[in-house]
């Protein structure tokens, strides 16, 4: 016959968490909170883009480069160099554009509109300046952004998503910047002034 032997029992113990690295949790927590905000967010506001941007102005330029994939930095550049943010006493320049974002009402509406020519001012009706569905059968760039039935280049939502629009079909949302930026206004100068702010409106990555 075989003995039958009876299994001992065995304790396990509970291992205890070392104290050094409890003491290292937080630090661990300290050193992903720097990593999200200065690493992983390349595109952060600098010091130059808190003084300059308005706040309220923030949401929108994301909201357009979510929609359109045009840097929000450039919009904002784009806005201060067009009107200083919309603080120019008028919002119509001596050759006709029009708006926050400076647009030419041919631009807006579409140069095939039968009254655009030369510079693309223009004689277009005011209600056709804003009908979305005139934009549209003439090609235009003008963008009922907030939903209210018209194309407002005085509108600061539809201008600037208009300006995303534009900039996004001419390169900028392909990561063709400068030439996006010199369509927008055929000037070296302007080109620029645009990048310049573009780039000093974000903090650049830790480590570069």
């Amino acid at each position: 016959m075989t003995k039958k032997y009876k299994k001992k029992k065995t304790h396990h113990k509970k291992k205890r968490a070392s104290p050094v690295k409890i003491l290292m949790i937080p630090f661990f927590i300290l050193m992903l909170y720097f990593y999200l905000n200065n690493i992983a967010q390349p595109d952060k506001l600098s010091l130059l883009g808190k003084e300059e941007v308005p706040s309220e102005y923030l949401p929108i330029y994301k909201a357009a480069e979510k929609e359109y994939g045009v840097p929000w930095n450039l919009l904002a550049a784009h806005h201060r160099v067009e009107t200083k943010f919309s603080t120019m006493n008028s919002l119509v320049s001596p050759v006709g554009a029009e708006g926050h974002m400076q647009f030419m009402p041919c631009t807006f509406v579409g140069w095939s509109h039968p009254s655009c020519s030369g510079l693309g001012k223009g004689d277009i009706p005011e209600k056709q300046k804003t009908d979305p569905a005139i934009i549209e059968k003439y090609g235009g760039y003008g963008v009922d952004a907030n939903g209210d039935g018209v194309a407002d280049p005085f509108q600061i939502e539809d201008a600037v998503f208009s300006a995303a629009n534009y900039l996004a079909r001419n390169g900028a949302a392909d990561g063709e910047i400068e030439q996006a930026v010199l369509a927008y206004n055929h000037s070296d100068e302007y080109v620029e002034d645009v990048l310049y702010y573009a780039e000093k409106y974000i903090e650049e990555p830790k480590g570069n």
